[in-house]
């Protein structure tokens, strides 16, 4: 029996919308597993599905906010109850910044999916979910207050954090000072940009659609779309990817206009042998085959997240005979390496992800300062042993998604004095992240590329 309240042949309505007070505690939980050291991804998964797209935009808001609200809440709190607690408090101050009248208010409202509460209704709903939680039923009072001396005492908190560089830009310190030490005039620039969420950018899979065909079905659906690059198409507001036309028939594939490079740079031509040696999630193994017919092995040293390599590549249709998947340690030659040489060899090493931040905004809290000089000391094995690989006149591309010198230029630097026999070619080097005041088109995540050709 259709409900009288429901029109018959109408959709049915949508489900009712989280309480703010479930938000913010699932919230506080993901915050409390990046203190922890875990990644956002991994929290966010364990989150209820009808929670998770308010807890995820909320999340990365509070990621961006993380260190002002740390900074204003030791301001409220000498001696903390408890860390939770305190993630609960950074979430509630997070959003009590993007409250209406604040100066921050349409940067918030245009992240994907972030909405903007009402002061008075992130206070009560905070507390709701301190209640509702036994650890913290006891503080809510203490929260409540802290909260409601926020919104008093706003200004001269706010000027008590004022020399605080995690505050001013919510980024650890020893980031704050890596990049004002390397990019002297471009370090602002750079931390403004981490702290813009991302525009949602797809590569067109020209083995199936034409890029206008796409941008035209975007069109039919209401969603607006710039090209960048050889196949990409910028959309002018993110959205969840099940609902863009042509992501079942593999048109299509998300990747940001920097990565986008890497392929091309690459040059793959038909027939040749090519190892991309830390493929997961295969964003640039299917752009190699779609630009060339090719004898590709994809290895990765997890074996989970090769299989969605094995996932994408289904779907975009790209899973020939000649394209092989292996779980390996790359620089463990006698583990995977069949002693035929590459003609072509894609080296994406593991970094600290520096350059990703805008879309991956926990990165930053994760990382450590030593973690540089340890990806460094990695890439270097890496690239070491993937040159033995590589056949006479062959091509090694070196990439990163990393800002830091040491992960970029200067490793490019030292692989080239330690093999004569490598022919830097033209590439683009270190590619700083854009964002504010950009076009769509020139938007793009922080990349580094060096290309490497094996002399005879």
């Amino acid at each position: 029996m259709v409900p009288p309240f429901v029109t018959p042949g109408s959709p049915p309505p949508a489900p009712p919308r989280p309480a703010l007070s479930a938000i913010l505690q699932a919230t506080a939980s993901a915050v409390r597993a990046v203190d922890q050291g875990r990644s956002l991804t991994d929290a966010l998964a364990a989150v209820p599905a009808p929670l998770r797209p308010a807890v995820q935009a909320v999340s990365f808001h509070a990621m961006r906010q993380l260190g002002w609200a740390a900074a204003i809440g030791h301001q409220l709190v000498q001696r903390s109850p408890g860390p939770l607690f305190d993630a609960l408090l950074r979430v509630s101050l997070a959003l009590l910044r993007a409250a209406p009248g604040d100066t921050q208010q349409a940067h918030a409202a245009s992240m994907p999916g972030m909405p903007v509460y009402a002061p008075h209704t992130v206070v009560n709903q905070a507390v709701t979910a301190a209640a509702g939680q036994r650890p913290l039923a006891a503080y809510k009072g203490l929260l409540n207050a802290c909260l409601r001396r926020f919104l008093r005492e706003r200004d001269a908190l706010e000027a008590a954090i004022s020399d605080d560089p995690e505050a001013r830009w919510n980024h650890p310190a020893w980031w704050v000072d890596e990049l004002r030490r390397v990019y002297p005039d471009q370090w602002q620039a750079v931390l403004d940009a981490a702290n813009i969420p991302a525009p949602l950018t797809l590569r067109v899979n020209t083995r199936r659609a034409a890029r206008d065909q796409v941008s035209q079905a975007l069109q039919d659906a209401g969603i607006g779309s710039v090209p960048v690059g050889q196949s990409g198409l910028v959309l002018a507001q993110p959205r969840p990817v099940q609902q863009l036309p042509g992501f079942e028939e593999g048109w299509w594939s998300v990747q940001d206009a920097a990565a986008q490079l890497a392929a091309p740079l690459l040059a793959p031509r038909d027939g040749e042998r090519v190892l991309d040696a830390c493929a997961a999630p295969g964003g640039k193994t299917a752009h190699l085959l779609e630009l060339a017919d090719l004898d590709l092995l994809a290895l990765d040293a997890d074996a989970g997240r090769l299989a969605r390599v094995e996932q994408n590549l289904d779907r975009l249709g790209l899973r020939g005979g000649r394209v092989a998947v292996a779980a390996a340690d790359a620089a463990d030659l006698d583990a995977w390496w069949d002693g035929k040489p590459f003609d072509a060899v894609l080296a994406d090493v593991p970094c600290t992800a520096s350059g990703i931040v805008r879309r991956h905004p926990d990165i930053r809290w994760l990382r450590r300062a030593p973690d540089i000089a340890r990806t460094a000391r990695l890439q270097a094995r890496l690239v070491d042993a993937l040159w033995r690989t590589v056949a006479p006149g062959g091509r090694l591309l070196y990439v990163t998604c990393s800002v830091f010198p040491a992960e970029g230029a200067r490793q490019a630097d030292a692989f080239a004095r330690r093999h004569p026999d490598a022919l830097r070619l033209a590439a683009p080097g270190q590619l700083l992240p854009v964002a504010i005041g950009a076009t769509l088109q020139a938007q793009h995540d922080g990349f580094f590329y060096a290309l490497f050709a094996k002399q005879s």
